[in-house]
């Protein structure tokens, strides 16, 4: 009997001789299941002790429609982790379909043989798809070497067409090529459903390799993509409605408890972005854009949050929004869990769509409980689309600064904020809200660092890691024997540096500087280049002038020209960036901040005085390296000072030092003790928050302290929330005196992603060189590399920028914004921001885009 033209099957006596086998046969219309191996050509068993048998299928009037040969072996199973899962993975089942026997077929027979494979072969399309559909193998070789007996492609589509296919790799044996002839291309075999092929060889080692490299590859991929069938049949019976988005905000999944919670099904969502979906006029003007921006970070953000449903009704919603990376270390995915926020007009809203809502709670009430973070980088503020790609500039220069949105946006994470947020939160909240959000506020208790947020993984972008490590890491552990030296500048001789008689004998190209020195634009270094590099005495004169500083002190111009020149001097013009350009920059900034019009009610003179003198000498005699360079180098500074705020304290202790060492340039000799015990307490408490290591905790007590209270007191149906009132207020606690100083000193200190574009290129450039000089130089005496991504030879200085605005600069505007009302500066931060991130897109390590620069 005859299978096909070119299949020869002979049956003698009720044996059938088949690819040489000898199987038993019953009678001419039975079908047997299973029949024992008899033999094997030349009388070799197969290797491992396996089992073939026959599968025959009789058509109409005797015609033998289908053959599939199998092959059975004990394997032993094995376990996958998928995540937190584990898996159970069966032996595998492996479908072979050739036209006849040959050298290949038995190649992959006894392959699978070898490697514990579960076989079937199967000489005809019905065969393969009916033992297909049976058995679901993960493993399909099909031959394609030869289309005059079955067409290879045709039986790859009909099974591809079937259920459950798209989990199994099928693989395509095409023939061997010569040497001179040009490999054909493999797209026609992928547009067919294959997915590899296998170049025709019948070594049974070259066709185990390949079965055993699929199994690695695709095969458990594809089995660790099944177990998803489970994990979302646990979220399609979840309570918790769940939000599946891509990273570009299109929905890919939701779940039935979402659908009932917000009214539509689920065709009416998948595929849509968020933006189509109709928005809720009672959240803030910019919480979309801050979710967005927070999330965009890699941090999981929740909250309270206004949706629409599909009726219009407005409810109120617990939201927690995770981040999933995926391919690349990018977020792929954003998962979003959301609950009922537990109030009677929130069910009322929920089960009775037709009724008005009339929650009675505020904006203020519903963002209590969010941990959000406005970023000035996004490239839309515009509550419409949180997915713009426009510029940021011109939604920010419309944009109103709510003192209130801006506070509630604040990515302060640091746990006691936390922990504020979700009390503030729970009191609203049913009791098992309640209780939830308790055991949530023990839980972060337990922590011993309250101000300072958790750091990344270690995955964390290296920038990142090496500015929080090199900046805030105040004593690292001495690893070398060398000692750094530290050289101080104490030579008093300053007959060289041209300093005016007075205040207007100033020659007329820096007066002409001068006049702008009032706006934030003024360009510092254009001060440097006429004053031969020292700027500090002629703005300082300009600004202490203008504030009344002598009159204050009681001390003459020249005593105070004469202390100016004292403290310059002590600056190292050899460092790139702290030197007394640096220090005439934060005495500017500082200066424009004391001219707004809240931090002026909000401060005494006293307080405007010590705030312009700690500019001034923050970082005299700074030796151009970081605290956890001179730790490691165990400087004597470092010794002094135990390895606690070393150079902070040494900037403040030389200041007094240089001051009070000669009566010709003691500008406190002249007022009384209390007060200059006040000042100088006043002056060190400044300088002394410039230390990065305290930086999230100064942050948050502002936020907290100043900024909350303030928004509230603003959005109170009691109370105008006039600026007067507010910093009436804040004039009864000196506490917070207190910490509106160290904010504004620490924001003048790092305002350079603030400045005009030109100014704050120039700074990046600087303070870049002074890492590199350090990197050099912890290579060269053998220490502790504190930042080793700033390597002039690799480091990506638009990355560093990235790194520091996000880390250190943008929450700390934001709230300093929130209190000052800072527009043009937070238009610059945008504007930088996107300058970098175009740089840094582009790959480039310069500091200009390449039609700029061309280095």
């Amino acid at each position: 009997e005859s299978n096909s033209p070119h299949q020869t099957t002979a049956i003698s006596q009720g044996t059938t001789t088949l690819h040489g086998l000898f199987v038993k046969t019953d009678a001419a219309d039975s079908i047997p299941s299973v029949l024992a191996y008899q033999s094997r050509q030349r009388g070799h068993s197969p290797v491992g002790g396996g089992r073939r048998f026959v599968r025959r299928c009789r058509g109409g009037e005797g015609t033998e429609k289908k053959i599939c040969i199998s092959l059975l072996k004990q394997a032993s199973t094995a376990e996958v982790q998928v995540g937190p899962m584990r898996l159970t993975q069966y032996p595998i089942q492996v479908l072979l379909i050739f036209a006849k026997e040959d050298n290949q077929s038995n190649g992959f027979w006894w392959a699978c043989d070898r490697a514990g494979y579960r076989c079937n072969v199967a000489w005809t399309l019905e065969s393969a798809l009916e033992c297909f559909l049976d058995k679901h193998q993960e493993i399909i070789v099909i031959d394609h070497r030869n289309s005059k007996y079955f067409d290879a492609e045709d039986i790859c589509r009909s099974i591809r067409a079937t259920e459950l296919s798209e989990h199994s790799v099928i693989l395509a044996v095409v023939p061997r090529t010569s040497a001179d002839q040009e490999e054909s291309s493999v797209l026609p075999l992928l547009d067919a459903g294959f997915d590899r092929q296998f170049m025709e060889n019948s070594s049974v080692t070259a066709c185990y390799n390949e079965l055993v490299q699929i199994e690695h590859g695709e095969v458990r991929s594809q089995f660790k993509l099944r177990a998803c069938n489970a994990v979302f049949t646990a979220l399609d019976h979840c309570q918790e409605a769940v939000e599946i988005t891509s990273e570009d905000h299109v929905i890919q999944y939701v779940n039935p408890a979402f659908e009932r919670m917000m009214g539509y099904c689920k065709g009416e969502l998948i595929g849509k972005e968020l933006t189509e979906l109709p928005k809720s006029d009672k959240n803030s003007a910019d919480l979309l854009d801050n979710i967005n921006t927070f999330i965009k970070k890699g941090k999981e953000w929740q909250g309270v949050y206004y949706a629409r449903r599909k009726s219009g009704d407005s409810i109120q919603q617990h939201v927690k929004i995770t981040p999933v990376v995926g391919q690349g270390g990018k977020i792929r995915h954003f998962v979003s869990l959301k609950r009922l926020h537990c109030t009677n007009e929130n069910n009322k809203q929920l089960y009775k769509s037709h009724r008005e809502d009339k929650n009675t709670g505020d904006n203020s009430q519903s963002e209590s409980g969010s941990y959000k973070c406005k970023n000035r980088r996004k490239d839309s503020a515009d509550v419409k689309s949180i997915t713009s790609q426009s510029s940021d500039a011109p939604s920010l220069q419309t944009r109103r600064y709510s003192s209130m949105a801006r506070i509630h946006s604040m990515t302060i994470e640091a746990p006691i904020t936390k922990v504020i947020n979700i009390i503030n939160a729970a009191q609203e909240n049913s009791p098992i809200t309640v209780a939830e959000a308790l055991d949530r506020v023990l839980e972060i208790l337990r922590t011993t660092e309250l101000y300072s947020p958790q750091l990344g993984t270690k995955d964390e972008d290296p920038h990142t890691s090496d500015l929080v490590g090199g900046l805030m890491n105040d004593s690292l552990r001495r690893l070398s024997g060398n000692e750094y030296v530290f050289s101080k500048n104490m030579n008093l001789s300053h007959t060289h540096l041209p300093v005016p008689n007075t205040i207007n004998d100033v020659p007329p190209c820096i007066a002409q500087l001068l006049d702008n020195e009032e706006s934030w634009d003024f360009n510092i270094f254009e001060l440097e280049a006429v004053t031969n590099k020292r700027p500090l005495v002629y703005l300082g004169l300009k600004v202490f002038a203008r504030f009344g500083v002598s009159e204050f002190l009681n001390c003459s111009e020249a005593t105070l020209r004469a202390w100016l020149q004292v403290i310059e001097a002590n600056y190292h013009s050899s460092n790139s960036y702290h030197n007394s350009t640096h220090a005439a920059d934060v005495l500017h900034a500082t200066a424009f901040f004391l001219g707004k019009e809240r931090v002026k009610g909000s401060l005494d003179h006293l307080d405007e005085v010590a705030a312009l003198i700690a500019a001034t000498i923050h970082d005299v005699d700074h030796p151009g390296r970081t605290n956890s360079f001179l730790c490691n180098a165990g400087s004597e500074l470092a010794v002094l000072y135990n390895d606690t705020a070393v150079l902070e304290s040494h900037h403040t202790a030389l200041a007094f030092q240089l001051t009070t060492k000669d009566s010709k340039y003691n500008i406190f000799k002249n007022i009384d003790r209390n007060r200059y015990r006040t000042l100088r307490q006043a002056i060190i408490d400044m300088v002394l928050a410039t230390e990065m290591t305290k930086h999230f905790e100064h942050v948050n007590k502002f936020v907290n302290s100043i900024n909350k209270p303030m928004a509230s007191e603003e959005t109170s149906p009691h109370s105008e929330g006039s600026d007067t009132e507010c910093t009436a207020n804040i004039k009864n606690f000196p506490d917070n005196q207190t910490l509106i100083k160290r904010m504004m000193i620490k924001c003048a200190d790092v305002a350079n992603p603030c400045r005009p574009l030109e100014l704050c290129i120039e700074w990046a450039g600087r303070i870049s060189e002074e890492y590199f000089a350090q990197t050099d130089e912890e290579k060269r005496q053998g220490l502790p590399v504190v930042m080793p991504v700033f390597d002039r030879n690799t480091c990506s200085i638009p990355k560093s920028q990235i790194s520091f605005i996000d880390y250190f600069i943008t929450d700390m505007f934001d709230a300093w914004d929130a209190f000052a009302h800072l527009p043009v500066l937070m238009q610059h931060l945008a504007n930088n921001y996107k300058h970098w991130k175009t740089l840094d897109d582009l790959k480039c390590k310069s500091l200009r885009l390449p039609s700029e620069n061309n280095n």
